[in-house]
């Protein structure tokens, strides 16, 4: 995604507490330290601790708006979600205060019918926001929704914690010195 629209850093955001779910099974220094290995060797990643430490529920809105204070109001910023996620936004907390805050980036699979996936109010507030081409994203700081198509791969965070929470093999699926660590810290329980 960050080659299709040029760009020249991503931050990884490993959460806090997660509002649509419980808190993480792994502490916040392991989530990082994970990342961290994940991410190391690509100078285009940039790890951000702006969510990892909260204790309070974390809202992508709330650390988008801290985003824009630390960035500036002219400064483009890009949200990547699955389609899956961006197909559930219109039940994220003040979901429509994103269009103002970031771009929005959906990673689409081959065959992905985003349309019919959407609910009514997030098409309606998506419809003139629509783009795949990525000059539509530099021209502002905010507000647009790039579609992009991406490599299938059979590969999510929840079949990744089944596998190591069952004694089974992720190998090929993280990078090796994350499954190192996860072995080391003993996270698999």
């Amino acid at each position: 995604m960050a080659e299709a629209l040029g760009l020249a850093e991503v931050r990884i955001l490993p959460t806090g507490t997660p509002p649509h779910r419980g808190r993480p099974h792994a502490p916040a220094i392991d989530r990082l330290a994970m990342a961290a290995l994940a991410i190391s060797g690509n100078p285009r990643l940039r790890l951000d601790e702006h969510e990892v430490h909260k204790i309070e529920p974390c809202y992508m809105v709330d650390t988008l708006a801290a985003l824009r204070a630390e960035l500036g109001e002219a400064q483009p910023i890009v949200l990547f979600l699955g389609a899956d996620a961006f197909a559930g936004l219109s039940g994220w907390h003040q979901w429509r205060r994103l269009f103002a805050l970031c771009h929005i980036a959906v990673a689409e699979r081959p065959g992905c019918d985003l349309a019919s996936a959407m609910p009514a109010a997030l098409a309606s507030a998506c419809a003139h926001r629509l783009t795949v081409e990525p000059s539509d994203l530099a021209a502002g700081a905010a507000g647009q929704v790039f579609r992009h198509t991406i490599t299938q791969l059979d590969i999510s965070a929840s079949r990744i914690r089944e596998l190591v929470g069952t004694g089974h093999s992720a190998r090929y699926l993280l990078p090796d010195a994350v499954l190192d660590h996860i072995e080391r810290q003993r996270l698999y329980r």
